[in-house]
């Protein structure tokens, strides 16, 4: 038995009375074949369910329960376009909380969505982990149209770049036009503003049609306050755990069954419908669940299991600060089976020994000394005590892989979370963001750039929103002055609300092209292309990695091979030009980067282009860069 749409029935139950099973495909509005759709909704706490169709004609119909909760109905006469809301005990009119698309905003109808779509990337396979190398973007400020489509338009100048991954800050329908998209509160339905899910659909194609993979941000640990109404229709929530957004999210509780089955649906909606590629999953470490089978490993085995039905190769990728191995290691060790997630850790330490900042949560960090350990080892904190928390923090990953680590020198929180949004490019020399160029794209880890950061882009990323709520909105504002002050930064933030804000905010791509900017884009194009082509670049593995530290200068030194073929690197983080003798294993040398060369706009270099070594060789490190070497065949 199938609805038409080739999808297997998920049986909920029968009617009482009634001896047809229920088998809606799907939470939400389904469009089945002679037009007929699928309508169903869990609403355990409303005694009577209606479905009100307001457009093309409008009409209301009486929904039938069934067992835990739902509510289903199949209606004839139904077609994709038609606008519809839940009537909860006949007095309580709302959009449905697994719609796809919210065309007219968080308080207006749902739109039924055709799961049809023109796609051209029928032999698309997905990519290889290990071949991520991921550009994060914010779709409204990406470009000045600020929608998919406009994105689409950028999307040769990113694949001339050479990354490989596009990641999508969210894109779940969220109040108003401007908002970072983590206030969203359909999950399931691309925001109307940025062109919905046809909109995402094309972007999605032209990307595979592109050889570029999709990730899409996805935030299952909270939804927004505005226009989330789904605690009228059922236990979403519950007050045994809290987050920094209020209560927590029902993934253990009574009725949690159901609440998982929402957002595995939308995970599996994101995957099939519109052909992601991996979901990153939003601050996990504020998903509470001391179940024993855990929400975050059915999400992962669900996503898995996606993606082998539809023959694509798809991951899930968590952001977590918890510094714990089970979250990317299999579940038959005791993980969770996630397949990588974001290391702060390296991000953390790079900023401080590049900026000297030691406020807020980077008193933990000692700067040079702590990116070296991440350098070799992913975490920094291992179990040792932290300051910032109060506790001790972390236990060691050496045992991971390290294709299950995601790292950056900036991204939307670590810019756009500073009071004024400055990226790195406003913080540091022209000479530093070279080398934290280096450290991210010839790590043996998975590369993350934050768009403009390829070239520099001068413009910040500030927090912006675009409230109806006056109330929300002041709440708001307040919350951001309270979050900035543990970092002891002076002045008044910008306003979230303003749309200046969001304007200022705009990439500005003409300036790839001019100057500076245009060498910095270069040197990422350039070390990009190394990390596909260099097999000792391409191979991620620290088993194949040697690292060497020299404390005082501040230089980090590493040499990273492969059966036959090797690289050695130096980055020297120092003020000034520092001496030493450089371990590199005998052989001959050639110099394939070395960022103080006039080539790179540096201020001129020393060091030979060739290197004849018998195990250690004398080099002199011009200050804040780094040299690149290749064992010469």
């Amino acid at each position: 038995m199938n609805d038409g749409t080739g999808r297997p029935p998920a049986v909920l139950g029968t009617h009482r009375g009634n001896a047809h099973p229920l088998y809606p495909p799907s939470l939400g509005a389904i469009p089945l074949d002679e037009g007929r759709c699928s309508f169903c909704v869990w609403a355990p706490n409303a005694e009577r369910v209606e479905l009100h169709l307001t457009a093309p004609e409008e009409r209301t119909l009486v929904m039938h329960p069934a067992p835990r909760g739902y509510f289903h109905r199949i209606v004839e006469g139904v077609a994709a376009g038609a606008r519809y809301l839940f009537r909860l005990d006949g007095d309580r009119a709302r959009p449905d909380p697994a719609s796809r698309s919210q065309p007219d905003g968080v308080h207006q109808p749902s739109e039924i969505v055709s799961p049809a779509f023109g796609w051209t990337d029928h032999t698309w396979p997905g990519l290889p982990l290990d071949k991520y190398i991921t550009y994060e973007l914010h779709v409204g400020t990406f470009t000045p149209g600020g929608t998919f489509d406009s994105a689409i338009e950028r999307l040769d100048d990113l694949a001339d770049l050479g990354v490989t991954a596009i990641e999508l800050m969210p894109v779940a329908q969220f109040p108003g036009t401007r908002n970072w998209g983590y206030d969203g509160v359909y999950p399931s339905a691309a925001q109307n503003s940025y062109g919905g899910p046809d909109g995402l659909r094309r972007f999605v194609d032209a990307c595979h049609g592109r050889g570029l993979a999709v990730v899409l941000d996805v935030v299952y640990n909270h939804l927004g306050p505005e226009g989330n109404y789904l605690s009228e229709f059922g236990h979403y929530f519950t007050q045994r755990h809290r987050t920094p957004w209020g209560a927590a999210l029902n993934f253990d509780g009574p009725w949690s069954d159901e609440v998982r089955r929402y957002f595995i649906e939308s995970a599996l909606y994101w995957i099939r419908d519109c052909h992601i590629d991996a979901l990153r999953l939003d601050a996990v470490h504020a998903i509470f669940d001391q179940s024993a089978r855990p929400f975050l490993q059915e999400l992962a085995d669900a996503v898995r299991l996606q993606g082998e039905i539809v023959n694509r190769r798809t991951y899930t990728i968590a952001e977590s600060n918890l510094n714990d191995p089970r979250m990317v290691s299999p579940k038959e060790l005791g993980g969770h089976g996630i397949d990588a997630q974001w290391v702060d850790d390296l991000h953390h330490a790079l900023h401080t020994a590049l900026t000297g900042e030691r406020t807020g949560y980077y008193e933990d960090f000692r700067g040079f000394s702590d990116l070296a350990e991440s350098w070799r080892e992913g975490f920094v904190f291992c179990g040792q005590y932290s300051r910032y928390r109060g506790r001790r923090h972390g236990v060691p990953a050496r045992s991971l892989a390290a294709r299950r680590f995601v790292i950056a020198a900036q991204n939307h929180d670590q810019v756009g979370n500073r009071m004024l949004g400055e990226r790195l490019a406003a913080l540091v020399s022209f000479e530093q963001l070279k080398v934290a160029a280096g450290v991210v794209l010839l790590s043996p880890y998975l590369p993350l750039l934050f768009m403009g950061e390829e070239y520099g882009e001068p413009a910040p990323f500030q927090f912006f929103t675009s409230h109806g709520d006056p109330g929300l909105v002041e709440a708001v504002r307040r919350g951001r002055k309270e979050e900035f002050a543990t970092f002891r930064w002076e002045g008044e933030p910008p306003d979230p609300q303003d749309e200046n804000t969001y304007h200022r905010c705009r990439l500005n791509w003409q300036l790839r092209h001019e100057g500076r900017h245009a060498t910095l884009f270069r040197l990422h194009q350039t070390l990009i292309e190394l990390r596909k082509s260099h097999p000792a670049l391409a191979l991620l593995s620290r088993d194949h990695m040697q690292t060497f530290v020299f404390e005082k200068p501040k230089i980090l030194a590493s040499h990273r091979w492969t059966v036959d073929r090797g690289v050695f690197v130096v980055f020297h983080l120092g003020e000034s030009a520092a001496p030493l003798s450089a371990p590199l294993p005998a052989g001959r040398w050639e110099k394939i980067i070395d960022t103080a060369d006039a080539r790179w706009d540096g201020p001129g270099s020393s060091l030979p282009a060739e290197l004849e070594s018998s195990g250690e060789v004398p080099l002199t490190a011009a200050p804040h860069s780094f040299v690149l070497y290749s064992r010469a065949p």
